[in-house]
């Protein structure tokens, strides 16, 4: 998930930087305080709080992942279960890919290996995924991949008792 905050108001805005990350994993906790020191180093962020959450990703939260300089991705124990965040992540780093943004993966209170091998809470958000979208498994192996790539990329592990 993702919120926005001064760019709520205008929608066109560019961003130098976009939060990825499960909202009910983090959001009043880390990436609620990266957010706020990004904010007062006044670094344009995009995390927004009014997306309206439907089963397609909308146009402006592409938008604004396809304006940012840089993505930071907060993979948390329940990033995997989210389709909205997996869209994310797809369309993140296709801009890595086409476009040259920078990708930051921080690992909260999750072992990186857990991400980049869908095993524990991965494990099972991907069993749940399978049996939820029997139809659509080639979506389903592309966030497999993604996860795979988003993890091997040089990142942060931050354990929540550090």
């Amino acid at each position: 998930m993702a919120w926005s905050t001064s760019s709520s108001s205008t929608p066109h805005q560019k961003h130098e930087v976009f939060l990825s990350f499960r909202g009910e994993d983090t959001r009043y906790t880390f990436t609620g305080h990266l957010h706020a020191s990004l904010t007062r180093l006044q670094v344009n962020t995009y995390i927004d709080y009014n997306l309206q959450r439907g089963e397609e990703i909308s146009s402006s939260l592409l938008r604004a992942i396809e304006e940012a300089k840089l993505s930071v991705v907060v993979f948390s124990k329940n990033y995997g279960n989210s389709k909205w965040c997996l869209d994310e992540l797809l369309k993140i780093l296709e801009c890595k890919n086409m476009r040259g943004q920078i990708v930051l993966p921080i690992f909260y209170d999750i072992d990186p290996s857990h991400v980049r091998n869908q095993t524990g809470t991965y494990a099972e958000a991907f069993a749940k995924h399978e049996k939820h979208l029997q139809g659509q498994m080639d979506k389903v192996q592309k966030w497999r991949v993604a996860l795979r790539e988003a993890a091997n990329l040089s990142g942060w592990d931050c354990s929540v008792n550090r």
